[in-house]
C-alpha cells in the first residue's frame, strides 16, 4: 500500500537551503562506554573486532541477554556473517536503550566481521553506515548507504540513513526525497518519525504533530525504544510551542515505556524549569547524565543548580560540559560558550569547524550566534538567515535572527523575531529567554505591523 504524500513540495526551495537531524555525539572510547573485555581463549581469532563483538555489556535489561545470547551463537557459527549482523543489531538497540553511543564501537565490530566473511553483505553494508551516522561521518555513511541501496533500492533501513545523512549536509531536497520513498515504500514509525520531523523543520507544526501521532500508534512493544524515542520526539514539539503540560504527559508516557529512559528525563527536567522548579529539574538532569553524559545535560544540569541557588555546583556541571564538548562535542559546547558569552573565539573556532563535518540550520545557528558575540555582525546576519530560511518554529533560532538584526539597526523586523520566539516559548532557554525579554525591554515601543518575516 502507498502512503499519503506526508512530505512537501521542494521545488520552490533553493537546493542550498539547510536542514537539522539531531544525532549523537562522537564516539567514546569501549572503556567510557562501560564495555568489559572478556577472554576468548577458545576463540580461533583474537583480534581488535572480536573482541569488541564479544565484549559484555553492563547491565541485565533484556537486550543484554539477547546480546549475550548471540555472542554465544556468533562464537560457535563463526563463519555465518548474518549471525554477527544479528549481535551488531543487538548493540545497536543497547547503544540506542542507553544513549550511549560507545556501544556503537561493538556494533561496528560487528560489521567488520559479517564484512570479512562475506564483502557483499547488504545487512552488513547497512550495519555500517548506521554506525558511521552515529559516528559524524556524514558522508561515509551516504556513501554506505548508497552501496546497500545499490543491492536492494527498497532497502528501508539504508534510506533512513540516506535522508539523515544527507539532512546534516544540507542537501535538504535529496533528504526529503530519500524520506518520501521510505514513506512510499512502507509506512511504519520509522517513515512516520522522519515525515513528522520534515514537517516540523519546515514550520508545519500541525502537520508534523498530525503525522507524529501516525508514528507513535505505529509502535511496536517488542521493541520498546523506538517508541519511547517517538513519544519524546511528539512531547519536544508541544515542549517547543509551549505547551509544557502536554509535553510533560508525552515524556511521561517515554519513561512508563522505558523507566530512566535518559532523553524523557531530559525532558522533563525541560518542563521543570519552565515551571519554575529548579530543584526538581536539576535531579532530573542529574539522573540522566549518570546515564547518558551528553554535553547539552551537563549544559542544563548547570542551569538547573544554578537557578536553584547551587552556583557552585553549577560551575562543576559546566566543567562537565566543556571537558566532554572539548573530547566529543564542539557544536554544543560551541553553543554553550556563545549563550553564556565566554570564550568566544574557542566558540567560533568550533563553530566554524563544525561545518566541515555538517551543515545543517542548527549548526548554522550556532555559528551566528558566536559570530555575533565576537561582534562580527555582517558575517553572523549570513548565518542566521540561513538558519532560518526554512521557516522552523524553533524560539532560539528566532530570537538569535531577531537579536542579530537588530544590532545591525533593523529593529523593526528584528524586534518582531524576538517577539515571536517568546510568543512560543516564554522559557525556551534559562539564559536566552531572560536575555530577550531585556532586549526587547530597552526598545521603543511596538508599532502595529505585519507578523515577522524569516525573508
Amino acid at each position: 500500500m502507498k502512503a499519503p504524500r506526508l512530505l512537501w513540495s521542494l521545488s520552490l526551495l533553493s537546493s542550498s537551503l539547510l536542514a537539522a537531524c539531531s544525532a549523537p555525539t562522537n564516539l567514546p572510547g569501549a572503556e567510557a562506554a562501560g564495555v568489559a573485555p572478556t577472554s576468548h581463549a577458545e576463540s580461533p581469532v583474537h583480534d581488535r573486532a572480536h573482541t569488541l563483538a564479544l565484549s559484555k555489556p553492563t547491565g541485565g535489561d533484556p537486550v543484554d541477554r539477547e546480546i549475550d545470547l548471540l555472542q554465544r551463537r556468533a562464537e560457535k557459527l563463526e563463519q555465518k556473517p548474518e549471525i554477527w549482523v544479528q549481535l551488531g543489531r543487538a548493540w545497536v538497540k543497547k547503544a540506542r536503550q542507553s544513549t550511549d553511543p560507545g556501544y556503537y564501537l561493538s556494533a561496528n565490530a560487528c560489521a567488520e566481521i559479517a564484512l570479512q566473511i562475506d564483502p557483499d553483505n547488504k545487512l552488513a553494508l547497512e550495519l555500517q553506515a548506521l554506525v558511521l551516522l552515529n559516528d559524524h561521518r556524514f558522508r561515509d555513511a551516504l556513501a554506505k548507504a548508497d552501496e546497500a541501496l545499490a543491492r536492494d533500492a527498497e532497502d528501508l533501513l539504508a534510506l533512513g540513513v540516506k535522508s539523515d545523512a544527507l539532512l546534516e549536509l544540507g542537501r535538504y531536497e535529496d533528504a526529503a526525497r530519500a524520506a518520501q520513498r521510505m514513506m512510499d515504500l512502507k509506512p511504519n514509525l520509522p517513515s512516520y518519525s522522519r515525515a513528522a520531523h520534515l514537517r516540523w523543520l519546515a514550520g508545519d507544526a500541525e502537520a508534523a504533530k498530525q503525522i507524529v501521532r501516525k508514528a507513535i500508534d505505529a509502535r511496536d512493544h517488542r521493541d520498546p525504544e523506538p517508541g519511547a524515542w517517538v513519544l519524546v520526539q511528539a512531547a519536544t514539539m508541544f515542549l517547543g510551542e509551549g505547551d509544557v503540560e502536554g509535553a510533560d504527559k508525552g515524556f511521561e508516557m517515554a519513561l512508563a515505556t522505558i523507566p530512566e529512559y535518559p532523553p524523557a528525563l531530559v525532558g522533563r527536567g525541560k518542563v521543570a524549569l519552565a515551571k519554575g522548579d529548579a530543584k526538581r529539574a536539576a535531579e532530573l538532569f542529574e539522573r540522566a547524565h549518570r546515564q547518558s553524559p551528553l554535553v547539552e545535560t551537563a549544559w542544563l544540569l548547570g542551569d538547573a543548580r544554578q537557578l536553584a541557588g547551587d552556583p557552585s555546583g553549577a560551575d562543576k556541571a559546566y566543567d562537565l560540559a566543556v571537558t566532554e564538548g572539548r573530547r566529543s562535542d564542539g557544536r554544543t559546547l560551541a553553543a554553550f560558550y556563545a549563550t553564556k558569552n565566554r570564550d568566544i573565539d574557542e566558540a567560533v573556532r568550533l563553530a566554524l569547524a563544525e561545518r566541515t563535518v555538517r551543515d545543517d540550520i542548527y549548526t548554522e545557528d550556532t555559528i551566528a550566534w558566536a559570530l555575533y558575540r565576537a561582534g562580527k555582525l555582517d558575517e553572523a546576519h549570513e548565518a542566521a538567515q540561513r538558519a532560518v530560511a526554512l521557516g522552523t518554529k524553533d524560539a532560539r533560532l528566532l530570537y538569535h535572527a531577531g537579536a542579530i538584526r537588530i544590532a545591525r539597526g533593523d529593529v523593526r523586523s528584528g524586534a518582531a523575531l524576538v517577539r515571536e520566539a517568546l510568543r512560543l516559548h516564554p522559557k525556551f532557554d534559562a539564559t536566552a529567554a531572560p536575555e530577550a525579554e531585556a532586549l526587547l525591554a530597552g526598545l521603543p515601543p511596538e508599532k502595529p505591523s505585519a507578523r515577522p518575516s524569516v525573508k
